[in-house]
């Protein structure tokens, strides 16, 4: 498992496109698939908009269940995942956008134990930080 992390309109998906250019590529934008017919790799994005989808209340839960889905399609391709970096701005005044800023945190804090890379990206600029 790859991650890359970075703020809004960082350049994260074109830096991991370019990456990958040339290879056979799906990409899921929003959402986690249950499964992928015969791609070699699988690129996640925006995991953020499916979350917002979920049942925030038992985090925990939530986050062990996405580590057993992105685990299980791991062994079928190689995975790249791109998120925003939600924990460097204002702390948003309505509930579920704080419940879904901290079960970001969460999330990619278990991604960031799990992923073989981690690279932050600035402006288009990659930082290997694992």
């Amino acid at each position: 498992m790859h991650v890359f992390i970075g703020g809004a309109y960082n350049g994260k998906t074109d830096y991991v496109m370019r990456k990958l250019e040339g290879q056979d590529v799906f990409l899921a934008d929003g959402f986690i698939p249950e499964n992928i017919p015969s791609y070699k790799v699988l690129v996640i994005k925006n995991l953020d908009k499916w979350l917002i989808t979920q049942n925030l209340e038992d985090d925990e839960v939530l986050v062990a269940n996405v580590l057993t889905r992105l685990k299980a399609l791991e062994e079928k391709c190689t995975l790249y995942i791109i998120v925003t970096d939600m924990g460097r701005g204002v702390v948003p005044m309505e509930k579920q956008a704080r419940m879904l800023r901290d079960t970001c945190g969460r999330l990619y804090q278990a991604l960031f134990a799990e992923a073989k890379q981690v690279v932050r990206i600035w402006y288009g600029i990659g930082e290997t930080i694992k």
